[in-house]
């Protein structure tokens, strides 16, 4: 008998199947690694008969040099576990730029060791990237794509991507949209006397828009009164800051930098209104967070996302790039308390109907038990909520 050191793990024994689920290990690995480490999180610690989701790190969290090592160990694991007999398959969650070669490495691997794989695509902007490869990467990517026993991708959009471009055959890509734990914090008690908090959750870049919110937010005639706004997240956090003061928006706009997993469920716990202006976009896991905590959404419709929310009904949409649009939408939540409530309720309601972790742990295991003959099994209370420290 063992004890895995993974979360969710138990007492287990050494002939149970397991599946890996592979992506970079640490929680700067974004939205990516959560989807993964909810999964491995929802899994039940008791069960004997399912098999058991493991974390195969494939990047590490240090410099891009030292993840090939920590890519060469993966690649070790993978030939224990088949030569042991109990690896079931590989997930294998996969985004652009040096993912698509970490991440390749380990299809081609698999399919030289005869294990199983299902290929999960993220990548917002995988498109492009390859777009811009050489012809003969490109074909190396359309090679790699053919092996996986299916494709998961997050919609429409993707999928047109994957079966056009990648010639992946149609049968073999699958739409699962992602989903979240019910909140872990109890929302806050919003009054009259209380300041009006706005959230941006993500990585701070000109991708996702952050200099058009703060332009936004310094627009002549935003009502700033008893306004707090928190950007969180790493990236260039010091250019952002310089920006803020040389708009003078500094006294209310506030820069944690990166926050874990109980930091962010806390400003989401306490936010009126998330703010998303990306200019590109998959489907973000902050925007279901917010839906999953009843909090209003200004978002842009890009990538997948209007493929799921409604403007008017679920989430408040503004153009990319639309400073202006922006600084009115933000203004209309948070100064029309109906139109606001409405988002709140009808955002819950889709979240309850859609984005569950119960209902998206389901949909993997589903998959798994296809194409691996095995999968794992939810813990009781997966509908709700991964155990954060306190």
């Amino acid at each position: 008998m063992k004890t895995e050191s993974i979360p969710g793990a138990a007492v287990t024994s050494e002939s149970e199947s397991y599946i890996y689920i592979a992506c970079p290990w640490t929680p700067k690995g974004g939205g990516m690694f959560k989807v993964a480490d909810y999964l491995i999180q929802a899994q039940s610690p008791f069960s004997t008969r399912a098999a058991r989701l493991r974390p195969l790190d494939t990047r590490g969290s240090g410099h891009a040099l030292a993840s090939l090592w920590i890519l060469a160990s993966a690649l070790g694991r993978l030939v224990r576990g088949r030569l042991g007999g109990q690896l079931a398959g590989v997930h294998v969650n996969m985004a652009e730029r040096l993912s698509l070669f970490r991440k390749s490495a380990i299809v081609v691997a698999c399919r030289a060791l005869g294990i199983p794989v299902v290929l999960h695509l993220h990548a917002a902007q995988l498109q492009h990237f390859y777009r811009d490869l050489p012809r003969p990467l490109q074909g190396l990517t359309r090679w790699v794509f053919s092996l996986p026993a299916t494709c998961l991708v997050l919609g429409s959009a993707a999928r047109q991507f994957v079966t056009a471009e990648l010639g992946v055959p149609p049968e073999r890509v699958e739409i699962i949209i992602n989903g979240v734990p019910e909140p872990s914090q109890p929302r806050r008690a919003a009054s009259e006397d209380t300041p009006r908090q706005v959230l941006f959750l993500g990585n701070l870049s000109e991708r996702k828009g952050v200099s058009d919110l703060l332009q936004a937010l310094a627009r002549p005639g935003f009502d700033t009164a008893r306004l707090e706004v928190t950007v969180a997240g790493g990236g260039d956090v010091a250019t952002y800051q310089a920006s803020a003061r040389q708009l003078g928006i500094d006294s209310f706009v506030h820069f944690p930098g990166w926050c874990d997993q109980l930091q962010a469920a806390r400003l989401m716990a306490r936010a009126d209104l998330l703010v998303l202006p990306s200019y590109d976009e998959g489907l973000p896991l902050v925007i279901l967070e917010a839906l999953a905590n009843g909090v209003a959404v200004v978002c842009t419709p890009v990538g997948e996302i209007p493929s799921v929310l409604h403007d008017g009904a679920t989430a408040c949409f503004v153009q990319p790039g639309d400073v202006t649009g922006l600084a009115a939408g933000m203004q209309r939540v948070l100064d029309d308390p109906a139109f606001r409530q409405t988002l709140e309720r009808n955002g819950r309601a889709l979240y309850e109907q859609q984005f569950s972790l119960a209902r998206f742990f389901g949909s993997v295991a589903a998959v798994h038990q296809r194409h691996f003959g095995t999968a794992g099994q939810p813990r009781k209370d997966s509908a709700g909520t991964p155990k954060a420290a306190p």
